[in-house]
């Protein structure tokens, strides 16, 4: 059945069937494999079906092929080029952010230390024994 299909071999195919994960492309009349959504195309898909139709005919590349269970995993991305800014874009890394340092005679904003809290818990409660 897979005998005639080799990992790296490119072929066309017919889009059979669609699914959440991916779409189904048949090799021939008897041989089947499975496009997963993350080799459809270069980038990210949200929806299989804004990419492609059943009875669609599409160029896949054979990924694997598992002889035991018969299962053929495709990529119609391996067979497109990359687009350009894909290929020369770094990933972006987050920006480092330096730390500021206050004057003293600001008040502190933001996270305090729980001892630093404790004390001026304490320190309310005692004024409004005080006041009671």
């Amino acid at each position: 059945m897979t005998a005639k299909y080799e990992i790296g071999s490119v072929h066309t195919g017919k889009v059979t069937g669609i699914q959440p994960y991916g779409a189904f492309v048949a090799l021939d009349e008897e041989t089947q494999g499975l496009v997963h959504i993350s080799e459809i195309t270069h980038g990210f898909v949200k929806d299989v079906n804004e990419h492609l139709n059943v009875n669609d005919e599409v160029q896949v590349k054979v990924l694997s092929i598992d002889e035991k269970s018969g299962k053929i995993s495709l990529s119609i991305r391996a067979t497109q080029e990359a687009p350009a800014e894909e290929k020369q874009e770094a990933p972006k890394r987050p920006k480092k952010r330096q730390a500021t340092v206050k004057a003293e005679t600001e008040t502190p904003q933001g996270f305090n230390t729980l001892k630093d809290k404790l004390e001026e818990w304490i320190e309310q409660s005692k004024r409004e024994e005080i006041k009671k």
